[in-house]
């Protein structure tokens, strides 16, 4: 039997430049992230697996350090009873000056090269690991399958890469079939964030810590064991936080207050710490502040984002008075014959309203 553990995308180093959340808590994202990843290697060992695989984006190139790299070096040197396995991808690429070459490894940690998928083979665990290291950002065609060689059917084969199950692609562009047809025991990805079980033997594990909104719902790495040729992966869930992203409904009778009550009863998540994302929907009356009622639910959440899709309440009565016998008047007439208990009718009509009140004006 063989024990392994499939991460990849883990983004260290990244500098959360472009997100919408403050710059401290990107600063503390950045710290939690390097958090995961110590405490990815620490459930290895605990567990005691074999192999560690690292399917690419270990790190942003463009933000790391030699004090970074030598930090991650000397995680993988704690643990040197488990292979760690390397196949760089489009954001840690093995290029000529690249960082995985400015310092000396330790003898458990193999990092594969960048002219074709190489192998390593691991004689007493009965298990031969393949792997490729992109050497540049971007991979317009793959050709790397077609020279792969013949498989030794007797031993546990493990593929490990960075690419995208993709026929047009600028990222190594895989294709699913070609990967199903290579026979190995095990094919473990990365470049794609989501987690996905695309065949019985291949699998993203995803990022396992998410980056921002568009990333939601669980991340973390997979877990599996071969025994006997039979393979059994699982995902565990593994990140610090989650992004959420819901929509709430209100309508024109709800007060302040009533809107602020809402939005708390929302049941997913962990307002403690993970990052919400709230979209606004209905209709609202005048007077209420969205932004205040952010402002108002910061102490109940980690971090909330409130998006206001939601339409003025309109007095009809007043504005049929103030508007007598012109477009504005007519509108809201025929969409009265049509049913105002028609949500849609209901919409169509405020939404048409917005637009005349703003071209009078």
């Amino acid at each position: 039997m063989i024990k392994f553990i499939h991460t990849g995308d883990i983004h260290l180093g990244l500098k959360f430049n472009n997100v919408s959340f403050d710059r401290e808590k990107a600063i503390l994202r950045r710290r939690e992230i390097w958090n995961t990843f110590e405490r990815i290697i620490e459930y290895a060992r605990e567990k005691e697996v074999d192999f560690l695989l690292i399917a690419g984006d270990l790190f942003e190139e463009a933000y790391f350090t030699i004090g970074d790299i030598t930090r991650v070096r000397d995680n993988f040197e704690a643990v040197g009873n488990i292979n760690i396995i390397i196949s760089a991808g489009n954001h840690d690429y093995r290029g000529t000056r690249s960082l995985y070459d400015k310092i000396q490894w330790p003898s458990n940690v193999t990092i594969f090269g960048g002219q074709a998928i190489e192998k390593k083979e691991f004689n007493e665990l009965n298990t031969i690991i393949y792997g490729y290291s992109w050497a540049t950002n971007q991979i317009y065609d793959n050709d790397l399958l077609k020279n792969l060689g013949q498989i030794d059917t007797t031993k546990n084969n493990i593929l490990v890469l960075h690419g995208d199950i993709s026929h047009n692609s600028n990222y190594l562009p895989l294709n699913l079939q070609d990967l199903k047809n290579l026979n190995m025991d095990y094919i473990a990805l990365g470049h794609i964030h989501k987690p996905q079980i695309l065949a019985d033997n291949i699998a993203y594990c995803g990022c396992p810590e998410p980056l921002d909104f568009g990333e939601e719902g669980e991340r973390g790495i997979i877990e599996g064991t071969i025994v006997d040729k039979k393979l059994d992966i699982k995902f565990l869930p593994f990140s610090k936080r989650k992004f959420i992203v819901r929509e709430v409904e209100v309508d024109e009778n709800m007060n302040y207050l009533e809107i602020i009550e809402r939005i708390k009863e929302l049941s997913q998540g962990n307002r403690e710490k993970d990052f919400y994302r709230i979209s606004l929907k209905g209709f609202l009356n005048r007077n209420i502040d969205i932004d205040n009622i952010e402002k108002d639910l910061e102490d109940s959440f980690y971090h909330i984002e409130l998006i206001n899709n939601t339409i003025w309440d309109y007095d009809l009565e007043v504005l049929e008075a103030e508007n007598k016998d012109n477009i504005i008047y007519y509108y809201i007439n025929a969409m009265r014959e049509k049913g105002l208990d028609d949500p849609v009718v209901k919409r169509a009509l405020y939404l048409g309203l917005e637009v005349l009140l703003k071209g009078r004006e």
